[in-house]
């Protein structure tokens, strides 16, 4: 179990990660699509996530989004890392009515993000460019290489939730146990 707090003049965050622990999570933002979206992803990547966010909404949903990826993406890589015995690699598509998105990951140490949604506009008051944010907030500081793509979609809801269920289950996989890997990589470090 890892515990990371980030408190700045724009936010003030407790986030507790538990790779090894699916009981139910407990995520307050303030932003009730974004807390739909992390709990599916808890839910989806049986990893246990209490997270509460107090940012400054007045403003707008930017700084909570993004910080919410730096902490959630510090605490799990606090708990991923050293790498061993895992599958480390994984390749998903979930479907979500007419929308199908891909997340491909590698849990290599080398953080990279390619983000190909087209969900520009709002949902609500949630403004969807976060959602790009926060997955590149999260990916950099995991040390996660991700590809999230949309093969086709209309519905902006379904499009974004099947892109964080596809994260979901791609880190669920990739964090599958093999143990004949050992630490999976030619260079024996990640």
């Amino acid at each position: 179990m890892t515990q990371i707090n980030r408190k700045t003049k724009e936010t003030n965050i407790v986030c507790t990660v538990n790779i090894n622990d699916n009981k139910v999570s407990n995520i307050d933002t303030g932003i009730g699509f974004f807390n739909h979206m992390l709990e599916a992803f808890a839910k989806h990547s049986c990893i246990h996530i209490d997270l509460i966010c107090k940012g400054d909404l007045f403003v707008d949903g930017h700084h909570s989004v993004e910080d919410c990826g730096i902490v959630l993406g510090k605490a799990l890589k606090k708990e991923i890392f050293p790498i061993e015995n895992i599958e480390r690699y994984s390749n998903v598509s979930i479907v979500m009515d007419e929308a199908l998105v891909s997340c491909a990951l590698d849990l290599s140490n080398r953080p990279y993000l390619v983000y190909e949604l087209n969900v520009m506009g709002n949902l609500g008051e949630f403004d969807t460019q976060l959602v790009e944010e926060f997955f590149y907030a999260l990916v950099m500081n995991a040390g996660f290489t991700c590809h999230i793509i949309q093969e086709r979609g209309r519905n902006k809801h379904h499009i974004i939730e099947a892109a964080f269920k596809a994260f979901a289950v791609a880190l669920r996989k990739a964090l599958s146990k093999n143990e004949t890997l050992g630490i999976p990589s030619t260079k024996g470090i990640l």
